[in-house]
């Protein structure tokens, strides 16, 4: 450990580099892979299996990455370093020293569901060629000093992918920010997208694609939206849509998700979807959300 010693003070990570960082470790089937894809869901750096002793040099490593510096670092550190995990204590004690911000959370379960985990999944413990609920003794007799030191103990028996991300976030704390909208107009001709959240149609508003004058234009001009907006009906939608962002975009935030994807269809996505995703975004813009815009079909041929 003299060689960590002297790494370790040599590197002095201010927090206003890299932001925080969470050691994830525990019971092989706990859940630490789910963890680590929900951390790197909220932008931080993640790594796998990655040696304690390593973890001070990388963190210095990281401390001008985007990531790193603005949502922080989650790395795991479970049996499968062997004996190198024997120094994840003594690390702990440098790292918590070197960015306060600094947490160990440890996954565990019930033997039962750990050895249902294993027969679903058919792999054998990392541990070796031992019975599983063996496996699971001896990784529990192993890793009782690291449990001994952690922040957060989080027992993931009988719960869901959605409750087990709240209940880790909720317990690890500073993870409130609210999500980037991505809103998206499209064409109902070209086929719907796959991936949005919420879908509203707008095909029920007068086409400016019938008013010579319009047609050859979008959206993004303002004459079309001076015609969509003289019209009584377009006004009402914006009246429903702007109150419905407003209350569901913090309660995205609230579970941890970091994107919600609106899309707006008309029947080309070339006029009337473009001029409610604009609308809609100068809208969410001004409640202080990111926001990205996105018009799929706009030049494509054939619009109507």
């Amino acid at each position: 450990m003299d060689t960590l010693n002297s790494s370790v003070a040599e590197s002095r990570i201010s927090p206003r580099e890299v932001s925080r960082c969470i050691i994830i470790t525990g019971l092989s089937g706990g859940g630490k892979s789910a963890t680590l894809n929900v951390f790197e869901d909220q932008g931080m750096f993640a790594i796998d299996n990655i040696p304690p002793a390593l973890m001070p040099q990388l963190l210095e490593l990281l401390r001008t990455h985007p990531a790193a510096v603005e949502h922080g670092v989650a790395a795991v550190m479970d049996v499968r370093g062997g004996e190198l995990l024997h120094d994840l204590v003594e690390v702990m004690g440098h790292l918590r020293r070197m960015l306060p911000q600094t947490q160990l959370v440890f996954l565990d379960a019930e033997d039962g569901e750990l050895l249902k985990r294993f027969e679903t999944t058919r792999r054998r413990h990392p541990l070796g060629n031992v019975p599983i609920l063996e496996g699971v003794a001896q990784e529990r007799e192993l890793l009782a000093p690291v449990r001994e030191i952690a922040d957060v103990v989080v027992d993931t028996s009988g719960l869901t992918l959605t409750s087990f991300r709240e209940k880790l976030l909720a317990s690890v704390g500073g993870f409130h920010e609210n999500p980037t909208v991505v809103l998206t107009s499209f064409g109902f001709k070209y086929g719907t997208p796959k991936d949005c959240d919420f879908l509203f149609d707008a095909r029920f508003l007068p086409n400016p694609y019938y008013e010579k004058n319009l047609r050859h234009l979008s959206g993004l001009d303002q004459p079309v939206r001076e015609f969509l907006d003289s019209i009584i009906e377009t006004r009402v939608l914006l009246g429903h849509l702007y109150p419905l962002l407003d209350s569901i975009i913090p309660l995205y935030g609230n579970v941890g998700k970091m994107q919600m994807h609106v899309a707006v269809g008309c029947t080309g996505g070339r006029h009337r979807s473009v001029a409610l995703v604009e609308w809609m975004a100068c809208h969410v813009r001004d409640r202080g959300y990111l926001c990205t815009v996105r018009h799929r079909d706009i030049d494509r041929e054939g619009h109507y």
